[in-house]
This record gives structure tokens, C-alpha cells and sequence, in this order.
């Protein structure tokens, strides 16, 4: 039965002149149109969407910065963590003086790294800013041309 109302719609089509194709059909070189409301990759949803607002270099930054233990290795990310990026400076913030004053010395091998992850010639310098300390306690119990506990030995 299905087979007779399928020729019988083939030879209306016919009498039409709407024949079914032959070969298959060729998607155009673009890729497929999509119309606003049709669905798509999620995956290709969030680049477009990253490219319109101009958000594709903060992404990768932020991907770097989430990625920073793959990128620098567990022993210098336990001591050390970027903070921003501007203007091709990257500012990494150390736990102390001694990793600070490491972290300047790996500098340039720093930069070289994360312009492999981002692309040349996007990071440009790293500044590195030691550890915060509280402001001194003003009041009677100090002791006169000490800087007291500000060096991160012991």
C-alpha cells in the first residue's frame, strides 16, 4: 500500500515538473545557512558571541589565569598568582620575597610562555609585586629604627 501511494506521488510530482533530484544535493561553501531562530553549537554560540563583543583576548587571558599551574608548574604556582593583565603587563603577586625575586629572574622565560599560550607578542613585560603587609601599629611598644617583622625569613 505504501509502496503504490509513493509512485502514485512520484508521477503527480512528475506531472508537476517537481522531479526528486538524483544526485545529492551540495551544501554551499559558507557551510550551511542558519536562520536566526534555528539552533546551534553551543560551542560555536560562544565564539560568535565572543568575537561580536570583542571578549576573545580577556577569554584566553582567563584561561591562562585558570591554567596557571599547568603553565608554570606546581612548585612556582603554590608561592605565586597572576593577578591582571594590561597593556601586555602581566602582574604576578608573591607569598614572599624570596619567590618574588624568583619570579623576576624567570621574567623573560615567563613571557616567552604565555605568548605560546595566548599568541606572539601579547605579553610584553612581567611585573611582580612582593608581599602585602599591614600598615605598622602606631603607639608606645616600638622600638626605634627597627623596620620589624616586614622580610619574610623564618
Amino acid at each position: 500500500m505504501a509502496r503504490e501511494k509513493l509512485a502514485q506521488a512520484k508521477a503527480d510530482a512528475a506531472k508537476r515538473g517537481q522531479l526528486p533530484r538524483r544526485e545529492p544535493r551540495r551544501r554551499a561553501a559558507g557551510g550551511p545557512r542558519r536562520e536566526n531562530g534555528d539552533p546551534q553549537l553551543f560551542g560555536r554560540a560562544i565564539a560568535d558571541l565572543l568575537a561580536d563583543r570583542g571578549w576573545e583576548r580577556p577569554a584566553k587571558v582567563g584561561a591562562v589565569f585558570g591554567r596557571w599551574v599547568e603553565i608554570v608548574g606546581p612548585d612556582l604556582a603554590a608561592h605565586t598568582k597572576p593577578e591582571s593583565f594590561d597593556d601586555g603587563e602581566v602582574l604576578i603577586a608573591a607569598d614572599s620575597t624570596a619567590w618574588a625575586t624568583q619570579v623576576r629572574l624567570l621574567a623573560r622565560t615567563l613571557v616567552r610562555r604565555l605568548n605560546e599560550e595566548l599568541g606572539d607578542g601579547t605579553v610584553t613585560k612581567v611585573k611582580v609585586r612582593g608581599p602585602q603587609t599591614a600598615p605598622r601599629p602606631s603607639g608606645g611598644l616600638r622600638v626605634t629604627g627597627r623596620r620589624g617583622p616586614r622580610d619574610t625569613y623564618g
